[in-house]
């Protein structure tokens, strides 16, 4: 009897898989590549990536840090910034990540709301300058989009907040930005513009490199500690620098999928709502959060299971009846689709 084949959209990895260009980039073998360390910082740079970036980006490449996916860089901020005691703000509804880095450094986690607004969730700017101004933490984090939720911060809600709280370290942490907004003409003055800002992006989720755990950060010009505190001697993998570079040149294969995957979202976002008593909200990531009626939220998840399909049931703190799903190929979401329909349909 064959296995079946299980499709996770639990995992918010990108089912596309990487372009054609990350593969060829492998083709010729260069042991060099494996053997020798590289010889960048001779050159006064980090790194081909880095060097990379900081010309696609326009800002110095000692601002660019780079590590091991994003979640890497954000850990280092936290336990670079961080001590027992000190303050950080965390986005409600965020990845479970967040807190749990705080733990590990003793600090003492003060949550700011994300609040629902018709279908979407929405940050409240009001609350979370009023939270810092009363708080007094030494470090901020915004996600955007966020993770479970899909929305993200407007850039005049952000520098609201930047404004008001200049003096400290703000991480934003932008994984999922470019699945809605390829733009990146904005942060090269928004680096500049507020010294203590810390921008982390990866190469995880759109370019479809999870395996890979290539991230970077752009950095305010208040950083120096903690580019001292990340910086790598003997600098970094250069095969992986090698396929993200091959990414980077491939702005169209990207651009087709990010289309796709949009046009997904929006059959997602349409077919859920058309189920009674389903909610689906916006999002601005490759996932979709949905409110479930609350009965039905565990003969669901079996009747799924059974089919090899994973979805994301959340059980967290104000998302009880709730599911995350991952967006997969379009003849993945379709077949979720479907298969959900018809379990809906089986319960009448």
């Amino acid at each position: 009897m064959a296995k079946k084949e299980i499709i996770y959209f639990d995992r918010n990895e990108n089912h596309y898989g990487p372009a054609p260009a990350c593969f060829k980039s492998l083709s010729k073998p260069n042991f060099k590549k494996m053997s020798n360390y590289s010889r960048d910082f001779a050159r006064g740079v980090k790194s081909k990536l880095s060097e990379r970036l900081a010309n696609d980006l326009q800002i110095e490449e000692s601002r660019i840090l780079l590590g091991y996916g994003g979640e890497d860089i954000l850990k280092q901020a936290v336990h670079c910034y961080i001590s027992k005691g000190d303050k950080i703000l965390i986005p409600a509804y965020s990845w479970w990540y967040y807190k749990a880095i705080a733990d590990e450094v003793g600090g003492v986690k003060i949550e700011y709301p994300i609040e629902i607004k018709d279908d979407t969730f929405t940050y409240n700017v009001d609350a979370m300058i009023k939270i810092f101004e009363k708080e007094q933490p030494k470090l901020a984090l915004i996600s955007s989009p966020n993770n479970p939720t899909g929305n993200a911060i407007s850039k005049e809600d952000l520098i609201r907040f930047l404004d008001a709280s200049k003096d400290i370290t703000v991480v934003i942490d932008e994984a999922y930005t470019l699945f809605a907004d390829p733009d990146t003409n904005y942060l090269h003055d928004l680096v500049d513009a507020y010294p203590n800002l810390l921008i982390i992006r990866t190469f995880s989720k759109y370019y479809a490199l999870a395996g890979v755990r290539v991230g970077y950060a752009l950095m305010g010009t208040n950083h120096a500690r903690f580019n001292r505190f990340s910086a790598r001697y003997l600098g970094y993998n250069r095969i992986s620098e090698r396929i993200a570079i091959a990414a980077l040149d491939s702005p169209e294969y990207y651009e087709e999928m990010r289309q796709s995957m949009l046009a997904d979202l929006d059959m997602f976002f349409n077919e859920f709502n058309s189920l009674k008593g389903f909610k689906a909200f916006r999002s601005l990531a490759n996932f979709i959060l949905v409110e479930i009626p609350e009965e039905i939220k565990v003969p669901m998840k079996n009747y799924l299971v059974e089919r090899g399909l994973i979805v994301k049931f959340m059980d967290e703190d104000n998302l009880t009846h709730h599911i995350r799903v991952s967006l997969g190929t379009p003849e993945e979401n379709k077949l979720l689709m479907q298969t959900i329909k018809e379990f809906v349909a089986s319960r009448v």
